[in-house]
């Protein structure tokens, strides 16, 4: 498919290489900040699986410290989350690193969120068909839902993406993430950072 294999991977890495030009100044903003609150810690990466499985390391903002209790344990997200942390999330600006990303290919502007790879073994069969495509930093679940929705309502929002992509729907996907975006919509509560994690259940 002409769209799938040529017009999105062009879009994909020339508007990611555009958009990392233009919000270049926000970008060193946020990471003098972010280097100063986390003591010189402005990114977090972590592996991910992408297409067909294979596992990159996806790169995000540092939103929260490092600070443990006294027997070693990190503290609660809620107490973790800096101030410039809490800024980036509202605005979803922790996200931007994520077009390096792009630029690399590891990931696409849209296609199912990039989860944890240990969530591999407990997809079915049906579930690991949202592998089938790039991973994005926006997608189909988190315009219709995002953190407020079951990981069975998600799962099946990625394989509508899946089965249905197309330019029509990118360019759908794209305009609703930027209303979500200005209007602040899906975000997580400032208590709750981190979603549920996925058992294979829920």
């Amino acid at each position: 498919m002409m769209y799938t294999k040529v017009i999105k991977p062009f879009f994909d890495f020339t508007m990611s290489f555009v958009f990392l030009v233009v919000a270049s100044p926000v970008f060193l903003i946020i990471t003098f900040f972010l280097i100063i609150a986390n003591k010189g810690k402005p990114f977090f990466t972590q592996r991910r699986p992408g297409k067909k499985g294979q596992i990159f390391s996806i790169i995000k903002f540092k939103t929260m410290t490092d600070a443990r209790d006294a027997k070693g344990n990190l503290l609660p997200d809620v107490d973790r989350l800096t101030k410039i942390g809490l800024i980036a999330r509202k605005t979803s600006l922790d996200e931007l690193p994520q077009l390096l990303n792009v630029l690399k290919g590891d990931m696409s502007f849209i296609g199912p969120r990039p989860l944890l790879p240990q969530y591999l073994n407990l997809y079915n069969i049906e579930q690991l068909k949202r592998h089938d495509v790039k991973p994005g930093i926006t997608g189909w679940a988190q315009v219709n839902g995002r953190n407020n929705i079951s990981w069975t309502r998600k799962f099946e929002l990625d394989l509508f993406y899946v089965n249905n992509l197309s330019f029509i729907l990118d360019l759908k996907v794209f305009y609703l993430t930027f209303l979500k975006v200005i209007l602040r919509e899906d975000i997580n509560k400032d208590g709750a950072v981190t979603t549920v994690r996925f058992n294979g259940k829920n």
